[in-house]
């Protein structure tokens, strides 16, 4: 009888038709020392029929033989299997990697590596985790164990970003406590527990958590209000508004929760928000999805080292002092790639004149903010930077490494809403890379225009790989076809294209027209003034603004007052200047 193909194997199915034919978990482990005994108390304790399946990646002595298989075959009736290349994953079955090899999974299929770091270096357990995260995206389920060493942490910083489950054996519990440590550390675990408790939180979560996601006609008939209501409530607890999330975004996160707490109606978690402040905390760190890494997307970075930083230092007059912006910074990573790329291409170019750089590096999170200010990192960022770049760059310290001091100056950190606070401006380089992807299209259409606002002529705009300009392709144009490097263009913006966040953006629901309020004049002077912050007429329509809400007629004849230390102190009588102009430049030439 013929056999019918695999569907992991067909070249012509989609990944995500894949995962909804064969939706069963998938669950990544990693340990290492101590780890034999933590995955026997793991794996006896997996109930019979639960329909997981289980890869184990240990580390191994490269010169002997793999025999995990048969010690773990004693505790478990699965059935244990040593991985061979294109091993495809069955449910209710564990498959453990052989010694002197790196492990990746594509469409449900474990294919092996030959490993490219020397030993001692490698982190078979990241790699891995990776890949599973990338595979399997929200239902991929990362576990670590008993080890040394901090193998295993970005990993399931990768799986926490694609809103799959973390779980980490409980430190007070494992033999060598590094691993779990390390990942609880980062702030990435949503559960902490003893080993042999970890399959029955599994199996608790997935049966409050359905493995093909909701529509979003589902999340507008059914959830939509109490939706909002988390909102609000995030709103009330943290000062920040996540109304302009994605709302299958925003949905997927909030369920995850639910189904860490095992709640099964979203009223329900909304009174256990109300009752829990603490949960309303790790619910905003939840949604400000805090992943990145050293040189993200290798091949984006290498065209802005050698293509974009040095067109961009020929263009500019010598001795000047580049400025970058990089919101959304999360712990640093990325910021301080952008100082070692510049750093690195003015050795390569050596331009005529002394350059200089200043980075600003932005984020809601002020605890990802206060760990990019230390410039420490784990051991493990070696899997993402170069021998070169991490000797040059980076200083070896008992739990990690350090950024050098160089380049740490180069760097300011500040805690920013990008949403609601304004902008940089006069930036020669703005990198905004994978924040865009996370924001409903209505904010991306103000953000755009904001971008190219707050460039200067010929700046670069350095995007994630997912993520485009939509439809303001006359405001920026691609260094190539397939680039995420984008050039600041010099199309003239009308002044309503350019939305500056003097306060929150509302937006209607769906189906519903927006209302239209009557707006005075002097609100319009008072807008102008807040919109304009950074123009050269700053203090003239700052005074304008300082106005009594009388409005700003004969604003001149009024008697001196007492200084406020805020605005500019009012003319002595008998002084006569043109200050509507500012203004009324600044509002479109209409008349206020």
């Amino acid at each position: 009888m013929k056999k019918k193909a695999s569907p992991a194997r067909s070249p012509k199915t989609p990944a995500k038709e894949i995962r909804q034919k064969t939706a069963f978990p998938i669950v990544g482990i990693g340990a290492s020392a101590g780890g034999l005994e933590a995955l026997d108390q793991f794996l006896g304790r997996v109930p019979a029929g639960s329909g997981m399946a289980f890869v184990i990646v240990q580390h191994l002595d490269p010169t002997r033989k793999g025999i995990m298989s048969e010690l773990l075959q004693r505790a478990t009736g699965m059935k244990v299997i040593q991985v061979k290349d294109r091993t495809p994953v069955r449910p209710d079955c564990v498959y453990v990697i052989p010694p002197n090899k790196d492990m990746s999974i594509l469409h449900g299929v474990l294919h092996l590596l030959k490993p490219t770091a020397p030993r001692g270096l490698r982190l078979p357990i990241d790699f891995f985790l990776r890949s599973l995260a990338q595979d399997q995206q929200e239902h991929s389920v990362g576990v670590l164990l008993s080890g040394m060493g901090s193998d295993g942490t970005l990993g399931l910083r990768a799986i926490k970003e694609k809103a799959g489950l973390v779980l980490v054996q409980d430190p007070a519990t494992a033999k060598f406590d590094s691993m779990p440590r390390s990942a609880i550390d980062a702030g990435l675990a949503d559960i902490v527990a003893r080993a042999e408790e970890l399959p029955g939180k599994i199996l608790a979560y997935l049966e409050r958590t359905p493995l093909i996601a909701r529509t979003e006609e589902l999340l507008e008939d059914k959830v939509q209000g109490a939706l909002e209501k988390v909102v609000i409530l995030l709103r009330a607890h943290t000062g920040n508004d996540f109304s302009f999330y994605k709302r299958n975004t925003l949905y997927r996160r909030i369920e995850r929760r639910m189904g860490i707490h095992q709640i099964k109606k979203m009223t329900a978690y909304v009174r256990y928000l109300q009752e829990n402040s603490q949960e309303l905390d790790l619910l905003f760190k939840e949604l400000l999805i805090g992943v990145t890494n050293f040189f993200r997307d290798p091949a984006a970075w290498e065209q802005l080292s050698t293509e974009a930083v040095p067109a961009l230092l020929a263009s500019r007059p010598p001795g000047k002092t580049l400025r970058a912006w990089v919101p959304g910074c999360s712990t640093g990573e990325e910021a301080y790639s952008l100082a070692i790329v510049f750093k690195e291409a003015l050795e390569e170019v050596k331009p005529r004149g002394k350059f200089s750089i200043q980075i600003f590096a932005t984020d809601l999170d002020r605890d990802a903010i206060e760990k990019a200010r230390s410039g420490i990192y784990s051991a493990n960022i070696a899997a993402d930077l170069s021998e070169v770049r991490l000797k040059r760059f980076f200083t070896k310290e008992e739990h990690g490494y350090r950024v050098r001091k160089e380049i740490r100056e180069m760097v300011i950190f500040a805690p920013q809403n990008l949403i609601m606070d304004p902008p940089f401006t006069k930036l020669d380089i703005l990198s905004c890379r994978n924040l865009l992807i996370y924001l409903t299209t209505e904010v991306q259409k103000k953000l755009i225009p904001l971008f190219h606002y707050s460039l200067t002529p010929g700046g670069i705009l350095f995007q994630g790989s997912a993520e485009t300009v939509g439809d303001f392709t006359h405001l920026f144009a691609p260094l190539n076809a397939k680039s995420r490097l984008f050039r600041r263009t010099e199309s003239v913006l009308r002044p309503e294209q350019i939305i500056f966040p003097p306060g929150r953006w509302s937006f209607p629901r769906r189906g519903r027209r927006p209302i239209r309020r009557p707006v005075s004049k002097y609100w319009r002077i008072s807008w102008c003034c807040k919109a304009t912050p950074r123009r050269p007429c700053s203090p003239m329509t700052r005074a304008i603004f300082s106005t009594s809400a009388a409005g700003p007629a004969n604003i001149w004849n009024r008697p001196p007052a007492k200084p406020t230390g805020i605005f500019l102190p009012w003319p002595a009588k008998g002084c006569v200047m043109n200050w509507r102009m500012p203004s009324r430049k600044r509002c479109g030439k209409k008349k206020v």
